[in-house]
């Protein structure tokens, strides 16, 4: 396997030149203010910079004589690729404008394997309109780059993306082929695409007859009805492809399907664990099915035994409870091979644009029909950093070359040494059907590999199990019951430092208080910890005497230590804090669309308490001090700020 791209190198910024042409061109073009309509305009000129270019011809600098030859290289286009342009299609610029876009244009390698002038066209001029639509999200280079490099289409291999977009997989398959010797046509016919969406799947002939400067096999259709969009089946074949490659849509409220439809699905089906802890499938359909979830058999069908399936899905399709199941047809299916979860910063393509839902890449084979003896160990990597902020702009920092080399290293047989950008898991090692990288991070278990001697390693579950520790959730009033009284509502931003915020946001009423009184029981001494959310996960607060008359949200848990003279609270607050723990936090807290969620990994956190009994009782003796000290100092400020309105 060989990684041909290197993201690291500095790429033109392409994007900032088609930023330039669109809002040149939205104050001078007059009829063609839309993006679409800007788009179509500058993608015309792009390919006949292209033709130019290739052709290695001069264009002349003087205006009218520009704007006759851009012209005459439109015919020529017409001619080579006529299912990328209309007939009727013609340069609508007038002289001076062209000269400008021309300009800009000269300033671009249009060649280079490191750009995606249509990507980036495309993502500048429409992608603030079409972001989002049906759950189509523009896949970003970076993450092309990585999963083209994962599947590694080589010369003679039939390549098919069956929910490709504008054709950003396909135009990078086929320049990736044209660069390995295969003539230009030939790469155009050995890439497949398609999509619902007929103006996406015209940018995708264009991807990839940019590339190619030949007619390319996209079709506009439905891939999970294969039909295409004149009613009639898509005129391509079901399976046998060497590669599949997709960023399926993905969004739970998308209606993928139709009843007819899904049940030709099995994971169109509702499945229930057994009594051997495996899933079956049931006759029952499931109601409202995930895109994503459908799309990912559609896959898995479309490659041949041996092949080779790229995919991007999101983190909560691989960890999420409600998707066990679709883990278990993967590995019914298919090897895993490669599992590499993605910064949310990925689809951010502005700072309001795009989406922060965080995704994986994956890379699967297709199970042979004889079952192999042994399963290949998993590729993980987590990378933090992808090449651009959470703002959609391009940053230096980027992962992702360090782990497509860890991966390579892998693949050939030299695991390199495990570290968060690439380790191996082995397939019996993955736990609940959860393949989210950071729920393996191997720091963790090296952490806690160092304190065994040194600390008893327990987890919750088993110090509830033990009954020395009871955990219970909080509860929503819903925003009408805001205000209603003084009793403060406790939400996760009201955790801080161990303690509650001496003013939080929202309080409650007396009658909603006690109507949940009795259920939620505080007491002091339960410890307050966040579940769901963000950065805050795991935060947590001491309740003391003065804090007991209190509602808390769902999102926070309730840790009642019920056994004080075997497990301190106060030594319990310290554990949750430490390194350790926080470690474990980061890597079983899993996304779930936009939100974070430890949910009931809680119990599988490994609490490493010191067998010494004298440092626990000083661990012990510090946290009561510092909360005995806050707690007075939080209630001398509530005093003085009493004190300013008392009349004497």
């Amino acid at each position: 396997m060989s990684f041909e791209t290197d993201s690291s190198v500095h790429v033109p910024e392409t994007r900032a030149v088609f930023t330039r042409l669109r809002n040149f061109l939205a104050g001078r073009l007059v009829g063609a203010t839309r993006d679409a309509a800007l788009l179509d305009e500058v993608l015309r000129c792009v390919f006949c910079r292209a033709l130019t270019v290739r052709s290695g011809e001069a264009a002349p600098d003087e205006a009218g004589a520009l704007l006759g030859f851009y012209r005459a290289q439109l015919a020529r286009l017409k001619a080579l690729i006529p299912d990328v342009f209309a007939e009727g299609a013609q340069i609508g610029l007038d002289a001076a404008t062209l000269q400008e876009v021309d300009r800009e244009l000269r300033t671009l390698d249009l060649d280079d394997p490191r750009c995606d002038p249509i990507g980036d066209a495309y993502e500048v001029f429409t992608a603030a309109a079409a972001r989002g639509v049906e759950g189509q999200f523009f896949t970003p280079q970076t993450a092309v780059r990585m999963l083209v490099d994962l599947v590694d289409p080589r010369p003679g291999e039939r390549v098919i993306d069956p929910a490709c977009g504008a054709g950003g997989f396909l135009s990078h398959t086929a320049r990736r082929l044209v660069a390995r010797g295969v003539a230009p046509a030939e790469a155009a016919r050995s890439v497949v695409g398609i999509d619902k969406d007929r103006y996406l799947a015209g940018l995708a002939r264009a991807h990839v007859g940019l590339v190619t400067m030949a007619p390319a096999r996209v079709y506009c259709g439905d891939a999970l009805a294969w039909q295409a969009d004149d009613g009639g089946p898509i005129a391509c074949e079901q399976g046998g492809f060497d590669v599949v490659l997709a960023n399926p849509p993905f969004g739970a409220k998308i209606v993928a399907a139709s009843v007819e439809v899904q049940q030709t699905f099995a994971l169109g089906h509702v499945w229930r664990r057994g009594p051997d802890d495996r899933w079956q499938r049931t006759t029952r359909l499931q109601r409202g099915v995930a895109p994503q979830v459908l799309f990912v058999e559609r896959l898995l069908a479309l490659a041949r035994p041996g092949g080779r399936v790229g995919l991007v899905l999101p983190e909560s399709l691989i960890s999420g409870k409600s998707y066990r199941h679709v883990v278990q047809y993967m590995f019914e299916q298919a090897d895993l091979r490669a599992v590499i979860g993605m910064p949310e910063e990925l689809f951010k393509t502005s700072g309001k644009g795009g989406t922060h839902t965080k995704v994986c890449l994956m890379l699967l084979t297709r199970r042979e029909p004889a079952p192999a003896s042994e399963r290949p160990a998993i590729f993980m990597a987590e990378a933090a950093w992808c090449g651009k902020d959470s703002r959609g702009r391009s940053i230096d920092r980027d992962e992702l070359p360090e782990i497509g080399d860890r991966f390579r290293q892998h693949a050939a047989g030299s695991p390199p040494a495990a570290s968060r950008l690439g380790h191996a898991v082995p397939p019996e090692a993955v736990r609940g059907n959860v393949l989210a990288p950071r729920y393996y991070d191997p720091r963790v278990a090296a952490i806690l590999a160092g304190l065994q001697h040194t600390h008893e390693l327990v987890t919750i579950q088993q110090l509830v199990d033990d009954g020395i520790l009871g955990i219970t959730s909080g509860h929503e009033v819903g925003k009408l019951a805001y205000g209603g009284g003084d009793v403060p509502f406790v939400r996760t931003s009201d955790l801080s430092n161990w303690e509650l915020k001496l003013d939080p946001k929202h309080c409650v009423g007396e009658a909603v208080y006690e109507a949940l009184r009795a259920k939620q029981d505080v007491r002091a001494g339960d410890i307050l910890m966040v579940r769901d959310g963000t950065y805050l996960i795991g935060t947590c607060a001491f309740i003391t005497e003065h804090d007991t008359r209190i509602v808390f949200q769902s999102h926070l848990l309730k840790l009642r230590v019920h056994r004080p003279e075997l497990l301190s609270p106060y030594l319990l607050l310290a554990v949750l804090g430490s390194e350790p723990v926080r470690k474990q936090i980061e890597a079983k807290r899993f996304t779930q669309d936009i939100i974070d969620s430890l949910g009931d990994r809680v119990g599988e956190l490994v609490l490493p308490l010191p067998r010494d009994p004298a440092q626990r009782a000083r661990i012990a003796a510090m946290v009561e001090a510092s909360i005995r000290e806050r707690v007075a100092s939080r209630e001398r400020a509530r005093a003085a700020c009493l004190e300013v309105a008392r009349v004497d």
